[in-house]
């Protein structure tokens, strides 16, 4: 039995014990309700016994016993009604906490999984270009190309380590700020030739409008964009180009990364911001990723006071749109 199945037999398990002993305590509730309705009834009984016919308070006794009867099977319905539905709304918020902490360990098992994934390849490719260069007596050319391939997966490496470090601090309110007025046009344009040399065969099409300024985190907007950016690399056809544009319009300043690629369905568009969380199953995957990229956008946004929004490309893609407020 593979690990999938486990996961979808543990579930329902779960659901089954939940459902059963919700069951039970439905029907417990209901079994009180009749058991007191019938001992009211009895006690009703024994008290209209208990009335002599001859007695001139009769008609007011019955009433009052009557009236009593109706309170009492009254006070029943409505303390029972309010027990039960205080006590719907406690099963509702824990089944679905216990389904979201289900989905969330499921998401950790995910990014345990890419984690290593995305750990074990640049380390491998660096090791093998070292042990080649130690082993072999290689010409500079050789030399240089062994180099800068190991150059760019310690980049990797430090790009995956800067995020889950990140993450960690924005989530715990733990990161230092550093504020400052910050040229977002000269960012954006060093943040695209930076992605430029690092994939020199994808094509960008840029409209960065000049002397644009912001108070905010260099390091943390930079690698907003750069989480954008790789995010459309990743899932665009290297034949369609990227689309990046820096923008003021009077108050609000927007940042749009736009892309070509599948795009990403309606039922999903409010998830890919959640820690964690990539489309599809994780061993299916062909693309790279840990599901904290657009997590740590909606947190660098947070920070700024900014919005990120997500919409449809037409005819195919997506378009991310940061909006800071100047």
């Amino acid at each position: 039995m593979n690990w999938k199945a486990i996961k979808i037999n543990k579930l329902k398990l779960v659901s089954l014990i939940y459902w059963v002993f919700l069951t039970y305590m439905i029907a417990a509730f209901i079994w009180w309700y009749v058991s007191l309705e019938k001992q009211n009834n009895e006690i009703a009984s024994i008290k209209f016994q208990s009335i002599q016919l001859t007695d001139p308070a009769l008609v007011a006794k019955t009433h009052a016993i009557q009236d009593f009867q109706i309170r009492k099977t009254k006070q029943f319905i409505g303390e029972g009604l309010t027990f039960l539905l205080l006590f719907l709304l406690g099963a509702i918020y824990v089944y679905r906490s216990l389904l979201k902490q289900l989905r969330y360990a499921d998401q950790q098992q995910n990014f345990m999984m890419a984690v290593t994934h995305e750990l074990k390849t640049p380390i491998a490719i660096s090791h093998l270009n070292i042990e080649t260069l130690l082993k072999r007596d290689l010409d500079a050319t050789q030399q240089t190309k062994l180099l800068e391939a190991t150059l760019k997966e310690t980049k990797r490496l430090d790009n995956l380590s800067t995020n889950i470090l990140l993450t960690s601090q924005l989530d715990m309110g733990e990161y230092e700020a550093n504020k400052q007025l910050v040229d977002l046009s000269e960012l954006v344009r060093a943040a695209i030739k930076s992605f430029q040399e690092r994939y020199p065969t994808r094509n960008c099409n840029t409209m960065v409008q000049d002397s644009i300024h912001i108070q905010g985190e260099p390091l943390l907007i930079q690698l907003l964009l750069n989480n954008l950016m790789d995010n459309a690399h990743k899932y665009a056809p290297l034949s369609e180009p990227i689309f990046i544009q820096l923008q003021e319009s009077q108050n609000t300043i927007q940042l749009i990364v736009k892309d070509q690629g599948l795009g990403i369905p309606a039922a999903e568009k409010n998830k890919v911001f959640d820690k964690f969380y990539r489309i599809g199953a994780e061993g299916r995957r062909t693309t790279k990723g840990t599901g904290l990229g657009l997590y740590l956008c909606k947190q660098i946004a947070a920070f700024h006071n900014a919005e990120i929004l997500l919409s449809s490309n037409l005819p195919t893609g997506s378009i991310f749109t940061v909006s800071f407020i100047n």
